[in-house]
């Protein structure tokens, strides 16, 4: 075992950013996405390029975890220390899978990072693993017999979670969405339809040289396949949120309407607040709340960038709504409850490694006790919303069968959809899956009050 070296920054140098962040997600648990911002400015990162591919060795490397280690594990001797493994995994994941660059490129760089981070022998011991890599290839995982293991492998996600899917979705269903999970995600945005058009929004892009189209599937959402979205003025002025596309379901199938009094009980940071909003014309009030205080501002600068004033937020937990808002006095209720977020690994794909099979267990009577306090505060002939971010049956469809056990007064409803999904939804819900229309995993169900 080596004495790592304290660390010490160095400027420029994105392999080594990208081998610093992947060390802070093993050792915190931190999110990947939170980390290229403030690494970007740690390391002084200025080229767009740079930072494109800093953004695709950090995120490649933790989608192929698994993968790589399979493929590095018969070049190995003995124990290694925990950066030098990440480091062998990033170099290898730009041999592997990224032919634009060279690997004696590649192999070089991991060399002086290994010698600047550890000492000679490190240096020494990396070459040679890596060169042993490029002379003999790396092991094919068809060698794996069982059918499920192979598949884990191949698409590096945890056993217990692909042998959950295939059993819930079928082999073929599961393998797409698990292959699906590691591809880089489609830039997506939310035009302001209270300050812009669609057209007009698309014209601005056009103008700055960002290429965009209308989506197929929801007409308020634009794909960007160049640029960045934060950088256009588009999202700068407030006339779009940066959002993915399945994330805009649970407002469309709300349908709020203008003057209505809705309410968005898990709401922080505001991507469905303010669609809500926006879809009422900014006319009535829509009330945004958070068990999590600190996460109001982020709903209140969403709110002020898109110039929207109809909407309030407070800090409060959802299973005492009731109690505190009072019973039926909402028109509609969007409960986008917390879940395993299994549906967004390709935007956050340190959760795959961090989930355990019995964390899901546990989510499900929260996200039950945010529904009771719903139905209390729904009007008669109002309309309740459930939504999550996940792909997993018993989180969706076992609450809102177990929901519904509960809650004789409530019914499920028949959605209003675009036309390509309307096929999609069953009994009042809807799954769509990450390979549906290159978007996020999500599910929504859609409910209402007996009663005028």
């Amino acid at each position: 075992m080596s004495k790592k070296k304290k660390e010490v920054i160095w400027d420029g140098n994105v392999r080594d950013a990208a081998l610093t962040i992947l060390l802070t997600v093993d050792k915190s648990q931190a999110y990947s996405n939170l980390l290229l911002n403030d690494t970007i400015e740690k390391y002084r990162i200025t080229d767009a390029k740079d930072r494109g591919l800093l953004t695709e060795l950090t995120y490649g490397t933790l989608q192929y975890k698994y993968t790589l280690d399979y493929y590095l594990e018969p070049f190995i001797r003995g124990n290694i220390d925990l950066w030098v493994r990440w480091l062998l995994r990033l170099s290898l994941y730009q041999m592997h899978y990224l032919t634009r660059i060279p690997a004696h490129a590649a192999v070089n760089e991991a060399v002086e990072i290994a010698k600047r981070r550890g000492h000679k022998g490190i240096a020494s011991m990396v070459n040679g693993i890596l060169r042993n890599v490029l002379r003999d290839d790396v092991r094919n995982v068809d060698e794996i017999v069982d059918d499920v293991e192979r598949l884990a492998i191949e698409t590096s996600h945890p056993q217990w979670l692909v042998a959950r899917w295939v059993e819930m979705y079928g082999y073929e269903q599961a393998g797409d969405m698990l292959r699906e999970n590691n591809v880089p995600p489609l830039q997506t945005m939310r035009v302001n339809t209270t300050r812009v058009t669609v057209e007009e929004a698309l014209q601005v892009l056009e103008r700055e040289g960002v290429k965009a189209r209308r989506s197929d599937v929801l007409p308020e959402c634009i794909h960007l396949m160049s640029g960045t979205a934060s950088r256009t003025s588009l999202f700068k002025k407030g006339f779009a949120t940066i959002q993915d596309e399945s994330s805009m379901l649970p407002a469309t199938v709300l349908d709020p309407q203008p003057g209505e009094r809705i309410y968005d009980m898990c709401a922080a940071p505001g991507g469905k607040t303010t669609h809500i909003a926006e879809k009422m014309n900014n006319e009535g009030k829509v009330l945004a709340s958070d068990l999590h205080a600190k996460k109001l501002n982020l709903i209140d600068e969403n709110v002020a960038r898109l110039g929207l004033d109809i909407v309030e937020a407070i800090p409060l937990d959802g299973r005492k709504a009731a109690d505190l808002l009072g019973e039926a006095s909402f028109d509609r209720v969007l409960v986008d409850a917390p879940c395993s977020g299994l549906g967004v690994m390709r935007r956050k794909p340190d959760i795959k490694y961090t989930k355990r099979e019995e964390d899901l267990a546990n989510l499900q009577t929260i996200q039950l006790a945010l529904l009771d306090n719903a139905v209390r505060i729904l009007k008669p002939g109002g309309r309740l919303v459930y939504s999550t971010c996940t792909v997993d049956r018993t989180e969706n469809e076992g609450t809102v069968q177990a929901f519904l056990a509960k809650h004789p007064q409530m019914e499920a409803e028949q959605m209003t959809l675009p036309q390509s999904l309307m096929d999609k939804q069953q009994n009042g819900m809807l799954q769509v899956f990450p390979q549906d229309f290159g978007s996020d995993g999500f599910f929504v169900a859609s409910f209402r009050k007996k009663g005028e």
